[in-house]
Formats: C-alpha cells, structure tokens, sequence
C-alpha cells in the first residue's frame, strides 16, 4: 500500500510538472512602464499584443472606432499630478486610456471610468480629455506593443506606426 501511495505521488507530480510546462504563454501579456515628466510620475498598463503577420492598422484595430489601445483590460494611464497633454489640462488621477485610429489623425482619450474590459463598455461622456494626434510611420517594424515615455512625450509604437503625445 505504501509503495502505490508513493508511485501515485511520483506521477502525479510528473502530470503537474508536465502540465505547467505545457501551458501556453499568454499572447498579450500584462505591460507597465513608469517614468517621470517635469516632476509628474506616470504609469501606464496594458496587454502587449504581438503582430504575428497580421495587418494591425485598418483591420485588426479598424480605423475610426475606439481602440482599448492594447490587449484585453483597458489601457490604464496614472499620473500623480495634473499634466498639459497637447496643450490641454489632464488632472491628476487614473484614466483608462483610448485611441481612434485614423491615418491621418488619431484621438488620444482619458476616460474617466479607469476599471474596463477592453472598449466593450466605453461611454463618451466619461472622457476627461480628448486630444488629435497624427500618427507617425515607425523607423522600423515593433512587433510587440509597447509604450515609452520620454522628457516631453508617450508614445505608443506597435507595426510600423509611432501614436506620440507632448506631455508637459
């Protein structure tokens, strides 16, 4: 009895070994990147999608409607004070974090209602601020989505496009 008690252990640790092993990496995973503007702390969070030779721009994230700007939860954007976001006052506090693609201008959104599942449930008359963009093409192809933050602006930058916004 003793030695079935012990085989049964052995391979069941083996099975959960196996199967940990075995379990698929998420395909967007969980982002956050933090960094400092004229004294502000901003945050931001989201999936980081890869393009796996998909069309991004105009078909994977349509052109004209609102876009979580990542992967599954909203894009989340924190500051710890109030910020200028292309010359227009952002106050201090959470935001979840949208875009309307276009290729000639994009909307940068701050909705006020920072705890969503991607854009299911977005209501325009939750948005704190809402900023035109142009979108810029990229260098060179990003295959994973990534945001950076510099001394004077964010930038989303994902295939062969650059969302940039001055942040003062």
């Amino acid at each position: 009895m003793k030695i079935l008690k012990i085989t049964f252990l052995v391979l069941f640790s083996v099975f959960a070994v196996s199967f940990a092993n075995a379990q698929e990496k998420p395909k967007s995973p969980a982002e956050s990147v933090t960094g400092k503007i004229n004294g502000a702390t901003i945050q931001i969070n989201y999936g980081s999608p890869s393009v796996r030779d998909r069309k991004i721009w105009g078909e994977l994230v349509p052109f004209d409607q609102v876009w979580r700007a990542g992967a599954n939860e909203a894009t989340t954007f924190e500051t710890d004070k109030d910020l200028t976001i292309e010359g227009s006052k952002l106050p201090a506090g959470k935001y979840s974090f949208f875009i309307i693609p276009n290729k000639t201008e994009s909307v940068i959104i701050f909705n006020k209602e920072a705890k969503q599942w991607g854009a299911y449930k977005y209501q325009e008359k939750e948005d704190q601020l809402r900023v035109k963009v142009k979108p810029q093409t990229g260098k060179a192809k990003v295959e994973k989505l990534v945001y950076t933050i510099n001394a004077n602006n964010v930038t989303l930058s994902w295939d062969d496009w650059n969302i940039s916004f001055k942040v003062k």
